[in-house]
């Protein structure tokens, strides 16, 4: 059975830091890229935030975030991670982890996790 499960938000004042974490299991996260996407309550639609793909770890960013936000992934512990800094209030939303194969003919999601900046 696969799952992919967020953990690490939570809130956090503007200026500040959280690290999100996405583990998976039941597929192989390795042949996976991974990305982050993020939905605010007045949105109807998932945005995208940042991807990083294997093989290759290359990575890319929505233009809000370049700069603050870093992706990364480590296949031995088939977990993905959203590196997040200097947060400001606009990144206030549940941020989804999906795995997904190159041409989209697999997809999984997790379950979402809160994130809230506010002072």
């Amino acid at each position: 059975q696969v799952h992919l499960v967020e953990s690490g938000g939570g809130w956090v004042q503007p200026g500040g830091s959280l690290r999100l974490s996405c583990e998976g299991s039941g597929f192989a996260f390795k042949d996976y890229h991974m990305s982050w996407y993020r939905q605010t309550p007045s949105s109807h639609e998932r945005e995208f935030v940042a991807v990083v793909t294997s093989p290759g770890g290359y990575t890319r960013y929505e233009d809000d975030v370049v700069g603050r936000f870093n992706i990364s992934r480590d296949n031995q512990k088939n977990t993905a991670y959203l590196q997040m800094n200097n947060l400001t209030v606009e990144d206030t939303a549940v941020y989804y982890c999906r795995a997904v194969t190159t041409g989209g003919s697999s997809n999984y999601w997790g379950q979402g996790t809160q994130v809230t900046v506010s002072s």
